[in-house]
């Protein structure tokens, strides 16, 4: 019987290279690949009242909640099936995001804004949270030549926020979060985190590493 799968999280400011390190790494290993907000069709129209600069304005909890609400079904839908199937999932933004963007980024109270993330998982977590960090002013510049979303629209003094925030998140938990340096050659970072993959969760279908099955995970 197969059993349980991998939860692999790719976090990071917009423009730090995330979403092609998610798809890289996804690759690397045959898993999942997946994405937030909008991988599932509630999810797309949640997506398009979120982060569409055109959508009605938002109240910030308001837009918190419909985060979670994406989440939920997100999970419903895709993560816990996979899981559940034995599939290793990588998901280019996970719970981390809404901590960094609505908490620290946005001012919501961090510890409201959790029990809404352990509420809309069903406490579920990523294994691994793969932090790609680079300077804002980095991704300011990745971002020129794009049509920027309604988040990518708040400036670089919110995205130092929400920098900051990543980073906190990292500190405070060692044990399920990575740091990588997004300034890197994109190769060399695509082999530097499947390194990291294999060395604190395992392989599919292998050995444990130091998360992995009967190490001191979650």
């Amino acid at each position: 019987m197969p059993g349980p799968g991998r939860l692999l999280a790719l976090e990071g400011i917009d423009g730090c290279g995330k979403s092609t390190q998610a798809r890289a790494l996804a690759a690397a290993l045959g898993a999942r690949l997946t994405h937030e907000p909008g991988a599932t069709a509630l999810g797309a129209a949640l997506r398009q009242l979120l982060l569409a600069p055109e959508s009605p304005p938002l109240s910030l909890r308001a837009e918190a909640l419909l985060m979670a609400a994406d989440r939920a079904e997100h999970i419903a839908s895709i993560v816990a099936p996979a899981l559940a199937a034995g599939e290793w999932v990588v998901s280019d933004r996970f719970s981390g995001s809404t901590l960094a963007y609505q908490g620290y980024g946005r001012g919501l109270p961090t510890g409201a804004l959790q029990q809404v993330v352990e509420w809309a998982t069903g406490g579920l977590a990523a294994d691994l949270n793969i932090l790609v960090d680079v300077p804002v002013v980095v991704a300011q510049e990745r971002l020129a030549a794009t049509a920027p979303d309604r988040l990518e629209r708040l400036g670089p003094a919110f995205a130092e926020r929400v920098r900051h925030g990543f980073l906190t998140l990292a500190a405070d938990d060692p044990e399920h979060w990575v740091v990588v340096d997004g300034t890197s050659d994109r190769l060399a970072l695509t082999a530097h985190i499947v390194a990291l993959v294999h060395e604190r969760v395992g392989e599919p279908g292998g050995r444990g590493g130091l998360n992995g099955p009967g190490a001191s995970g979650r």
